[in-house]
């Protein structure tokens, strides 16, 4: 199918109810593929451009669930626009991209998938292997891409998919013609706690902005369980859960839902069988921190390849990594910038201004 003939639809393939231990007691967790698939859908037709959604299977049997934009209203430019390829962090999934996509459609083809492990894609078994359970993330998308079909992307990457992106472009730079990292998780190495007796110099090496309470509680049980086990042990009180902890992704998109739809694609995104959580307890040594930090690894970025970073100024994450790569990177091609009044999940705190910066940088591409 040409997205650019097709009108806005959802595709209806069949999607298989996992058998897991989890799925054994349906009644426990009132969810389920075609619950996440019917939220999702009321989401998406939020959306004004044209769209194109469907599942792109991959050589080995995963599929990715993945959304095309595009505007026939813009005459075609006689060199195509390079795509924007968007990944979306831990938990998440295209559904949370609904304040962008119409804005950053407007002049060029914009792609979202769940990654693997993720949303409504496939949930494969993860290795425990920090090395690969990575290598498995970058290997489906760089399979997406082939399947898709894209010579050449801008790759724009929040949380953890802005670590899972910035690995993709280190290992296939060639196809990545700017690389935008939102928030990104997993830079910093974890500071090394000092000794009582030296209370000053601990305190200023472990020095970063408090993170929230639902991440503490999540950090709480990482290292026992899968990060969101809670959520799918909390049986029927799952979605009320999500609402308690979460109940800033319910005012984020007040402007476009009066109800709990946005809490409720959280919940069924992640009370579903636990397989890119699995693969992210694998890279992670704590909520916070990855065990292979990124900053040890963007010195092998071409210094050619532009990368912009985006942080909130409210954020929990430490904007002082992004100031890092530009020293290791030397300041070339190299930028950090901070959107005003905006936490961890940008693109959504502050659509505006977030659209606004995406777009110019993709206008700087072509």
């Amino acid at each position: 199918m040409d997205p650019a003939t097709s009108s806005a639809p959802i595709n209806g393939d069949c999607e298989t109810e996992s058998h897991s231990l989890w799925s054994w007691w349906p009644s426990w967790r009132p969810t389920s593929m075609s619950l996440l698939k019917t939220v999702e859908t009321k989401i998406l037709a939020c959306i004004q451009n044209d769209l194109w959604a469907r599942f792109v299977t991959l050589p080995n049997q995963d599929r990715i669930w993945t959304l095309t934009l595009t505007n026939k209203a813009v005459l075609k430019p006689a060199v195509p626009k390079t795509p924007l390829v968007m990944v979306h962090g831990f938990g998440g999934g295209v559904g949370l991209w609904i304040r962008n996509l119409d804005t950053l459609s407007r002049s060029r083809p914009v792609y979202a998938f769940d990654l693997l492990g993720f949303g409504r894609s496939s949930r494969p078994p993860f290795p425990s292997d920090a090395s690969k359970a990575e290598q498995q993330f970058v290997n489906s998308i760089e399979q997406w891409r082939q399947s898709v079909g894209l010579e050449n992307m801008i790759l724009l990457g929040h949380s953890l998919g802005g670590y899972l992106a910035t690995s993709y472009a280190i290992q296939y730079p060639s196809r990545v013609l700017h690389l935008i990292l939102v928030d990104p998780w997993g830079f910093p190495e974890q500071p090394k706690t000092q000794p009582d007796d030296n209370p000053g110099q601990g305190a200023e090496l472990v020095k970063r902005p408090s993170p929230p309470r639902w991440v503490k509680i999540i950090a709480s049980v990482v290292s026992l369980f899968n990060p969101l086990a809670v959520i799918r042990a909390a049986g029927p009180w799952g979605p009320g859960l999500v609402n308690r902890f979460r109940p800033d992704f319910k005012r984020k998109f007040e402007d476009l839902f009066d109800d709990d739809t946005m809490t409720q694609y959280i919940y069924h995104c992640n009370a579903q069988t636990p397989s890119g959580e699995v693969g992210f307890r694998a890279m992670s040594a704590s909520l916070g921190w990855a065990k292979l930090p990124m900053l040890q690894r963007v010195h092998q970025l071409p210094p050619s390849m532009p990368l912009t970073m985006l942080y909130g100024q409210r954020s929990w994450v430490d904007s002082s990594s992004g100031y890092r790569v530009v020293q290791i990177r030397n300041q070339t091609h190299t930028r950090v910038l901070l959107i005003n009044d905006a936490s961890h999940h940008v693109y959504a705190d502050q659509p505006e201004e977030f659209n606004r910066v995406v777009e110019s940088i993709c206008n700087s591409v072509n």
